[in-house]
């Protein structure tokens, strides 16, 4: 591919990041040629040549001189059909929606084979930071342990502001808002939602494996309050939304999305702000850890312009681990130690703890630390849910490793 002649969709503040970033890069050997939008007459800061805007589809997917099409639509639905439709056509295409390819990546591998082109998404997980790509190629051997890390920068905004600055959570929350850092409804987010897609096409390409939503314990911090904080300075510690999937012995890997009580000797403890990272384990390696902005619309625009540019050179995934005959299968037969703050004394009538090794009880609030298998997590995540409980975990895996 000499020439790329790309179908933009979407020209929100993504769209126009990218539209920035394509016209600096000289390079690339790149030009927007179309770019697919919802509303013709919505005003928008980045000014485009009269005709390069349409409202069709079509009008990008039928051109025979575009040969490679960024979708970046805030719409999953939308977005899969756009995808699909262009591999269906051969076309190759760099997308960003995570919930889409989340949630469809099985039938978009399938596509891909079946249609022989390509699909990149590294601006899906962790904005700027190429962990796709690097766990795609470097790390495309059975010695990898671990991927854990801060995948969302919305979150760890809200969460550092209330750490690092003293704020409110609510606070936080609308500073974060303000600053367009989290959306009006920002549940996508705080819920763990955003963190949960991301780790399964993670888990895709760190171990060949595909686990659905649906399996995969998520738990945000959408109820954490002021007696959670407190409890994590008095042990010295912050909490993180933190997304891990680790593998627990040769044949079994579990994963799970949940706020964690990060210690000082971590390295995500200093990840602060939008910025987003991951920590990757190995047998042999130890840690590796990457670090850059999670969020904003040049971060993600050069994201996808690195799949642009892979895309001149012929790059594909070739998803070699999901070929290995020893993959190791999802599990949720492992036991955690979390924090659980509660109101009600009979409140953990219902939570099967293992055991408990702390106890506090008070007329405010209520909490304990205990063991429990995730499996039992899973089942009762409707009383979880209850906005007067907040949830979180205690890390043990890999603990004498970090000694």
């Amino acid at each position: 591919m000499n020439t790329i002649n790309i179908g933009l969709f979407g020209f929100g503040t993504v769209g126009q990041g990218i539209y920035k970033v394509i016209g600096r890069a000289a390079n690339a050997h790149a030009e927007i040629k179309r770019i697919c939008v919802r509303n013709l007459s919505k005003p928008r800061t980045v000014e485009v040549p009269a005709g390069l805007l349409t409202d069709n589809e079509n009008d990008i997917l039928d051109d025979p001189s575009i040969n490679l099409i960024v979708e970046v639509v805030d719409n999953a639905e939308a977005s899969y059909r756009i995808v699909t439709s262009a591999l269906k056509r051969g076309v190759p295409v760099v997308s960003g929606n995570k919930a889409m390819i989340a949630r469809h990546l099985p039938e978009l591998i399938e596509l891909q084979r079946r249609y022989d082109t390509a699909l990149l998404y590294d601006a899906s997980s962790c904005g700027s930071i190429p962990v796709i790509r690097n766990l795609e190629e470097y790390y495309d051997n059975d010695l990898l342990l671990e991927v854990k890390g801060i995948l969302n920068g919305s979150s760890n905004y809200i969460l550092s502001r209330v750490f690092d600055h003293n704020e409110e959570y609510a606070a936080a929350l609308e500073r974060a808002q303000q600053l367009g850092f989290a959306e009006s409804d920002p549940s996508f987010d705080i819920e763990g939602f955003d963190s949960l897609f991301k780790l399964i096409i993670i888990t895709v390409h760190a171990l060949g494996v595909y686990v659905s939503p649906e399996q995969i314990f998520t738990y945000g911090i959408a109820t954490i309050n002021s007696h959670d904080i407190r409890h994590a300075r008095e042990k010295r510690m912050k909490i993180k939304l933190v997304a891990q999937v680790v593998k627990v012995s040769d044949e079994r890997f579990t994963m799970f999305v949940m706020p964690e009580f990060v210690s000082p000797s971590k390295y995500i403890y200093s990840v602060d702000d939008e910025y987003n990272g991951v920590v990757i384990r190995g047998e042999c390696y130890d840690r590796q850890f990457m670090f850059g902005k999670g969020a904003g619309a040049l971060p993600t625009a050069s994201s996808i312009l690195s799949d642009v540019m892979a895309r001149r050179h012929g790059y594909r995934y070739e998803y070699k681990k999901m070929g290995y005959m020893n993959r190791p299968a999802y599990s949720t037969d492992v036991v955690l130690r979390v924090y659980l703050r509660y109101t009600g004394r009979d409140y953990l009538d219902g939570i099967p703890f293992l055991n408990i090794c702390e106890m506090h009880l008070s007329e405010d609030f209520n909490y304990v630390m205990g063991d429990i298998r995730l499996s039992d997590l899973l089942a009762c995540r409707e009383q979880l849910s209850d906005p007067r409980v907040f949830l979180a975990n205690i890390p043990r895996f890999f603990l004498e490793l970090d000694e």
